[in-house]
C-alpha cells in the first residue's frame, strides 16, 4: 500500500509539474489597454489581478520604516493600478457586465476611514505623515458664530442692570466701611488746613465757610416776607416801555399791506407825489 500511494503521489507531482511548465511557456500578459479586450471573463479577471496588487501594496506601505522616497513611490503605483482597475470596470461595462462603480466598495484605509485625497489622487498608510502631506489634511477649526443682539438680549436680566447687587448682604456694610473711612480722611483734611491757618496767624472768621444749618434771624425772615411775589398780584406790575394793543397792531398790518401794494403796482412818480401829497398833510 505504500508503495502505491507513493506512486501516486509521485504521478501527482509530475502532473502539477508538468501543468505549471505549461503555463510558465505561454504566460498570458494584462493587455496594456483594457479597450483590447473584447472577453467580458478575462476582464472581470484582470480587474480581480489588479485588486490583488493593490492590496497587496497598500499592506506593503503601511510599514513607516521603508523611507520617504520608498513610501511615495508605492503610493504612486497604488494610484496608478487605481487608475486602470477604473478603466477595467468601464470596460465591464461596455461588455454588458456589472457595474462596479456604484455596488464596489469604498478605498477605506486600516481605520476604517475613507482614504483622504485631493482631485483623485489619494494617499494610504505611512503616506499621509508624509512632510507637506499632512498638512493637506488638517482642517481649521470652524469659526465661533457670533451671537445676535436678541440672542444677547436674552441673557439680560436683574442682575445685569444690578438691582440685586445689595440681596446677599454683602455690598451695604462695604460701602458703609468706605464711607467711614471718606468721612475720617475729610475730616483729617479740614483739621489739617485749620491747624496750618492757626500757625501763620490767618483770621480763622475769613475762613470760615458759611453754615448751612444757622437759623435766620427774624428781621431777614420779615424782609423775605415783604418782597412782592410776581404772580401774587398782577396789579403791582408797571411797564415802562409802551405796549400796543390789539388795535394798534391791526393797524400797522394794514399799513404795511398797503405800502407793498403800492411799492408793487404803483409807478416811481406816482410814489413820489404820493409821499409829497403826505409830507404837505403832515401824514408822513
Amino acid at each position: 500500500m505504500a508503495r502505491n500511494s507513493e506512486k501516486a503521489m509521485a504521478m501527482l507531482n509530475r502532473y502539477v509539474a508538468m501543468k505549471q511548465a505549461e503555463g510558465r511557456d505561454a504566460p498570458e500578459r494584462r493587455p496594456y489597454l483594457a479597450t483590447e479586450c473584447d472577453d467580458l471573463a478575462k476582464a472581470e479577471k484582470w480587474r480581480h489581478q489588479i485588486v490583488r496588487e493593490v492590496a497587496k501594496k497598500v499592506s506593503q506601505i503601511q510599514n513607516a520604516g521603508l523611507g520617504e522616497f520608498r513610501i511615495r513611490d508605492l503610493n504612486d503605483e497604488i494610484n496608478k493600478l487605481l487608475r486602470e482597475k477604473r478603466h477595467w470596470e468601464d470596460r465591464i461595462i461596455e461588455l454588458g457586465g456589472p457595474n462596479y462603480h456604484k455596488v464596489g466598495p469604498k478605498m477605506l484605509d486600516h481605520e476604517g476611514k475613507e482614504i483622504p485625497g485631493n482631485r483623485g489622487y489619494k494617499y494610504f498608510g505611512a503616506a499621509r505623515d508624509l512632510p507637506g502631506v499632512r498638512e493637506l489634511f488638517e482642517q481649521e477649526a470652524p469659526a465661533k458664530p457670533r451671537k445676535t443682539r436678541g440672542q444677547l438680549s436674552r441673557l439680560i436680566d436683574a442682575d445685569y442692570y444690578g438691582y440685586r447687587d445689595d440681596e446677599d448682604g454683602t455690598l451695604v456694610p462695604h460701602e458703609r466701611e468706605v464711607e467711614q473711612d471718606a468721612v475720617a480722611k475729610a475730616c483729617a483734611d479740614w483739621k489739617s488746613r485749620h491747624s496750618v491757618a492757626d500757625e501763620n496767624g490767618e483770621a480763622q472768621d475769613a475762613e470760615e465757610e458759611e453754615d448751612i444749618y444757622a437759623v435766620k434771624d427774624d428781621d431777614a425772615a420779615d424782609e423775605d416776607d415783604a418782597r412782592p411775589n410776581p404772580g401774587a398780584d398782577e396789579k403791582n406790575f408797571v411797564a415802562h416801555v409802551p405796549v400796543p394793543s390789539q388795535k394798534d397792531m391791526e393797524d400797522l398790518l394794514v399799513k404795511r399791506k398797503k405800502m407793498e401794494l403800492l411799492e408793487k403796482y404803483a409807478s416811481s412818480s406816482l410814489q413820489a407825489q404820493n409821499q409829497e401829497a403826505k409830507a404837505l398833510l403832515g401824514l408822513s
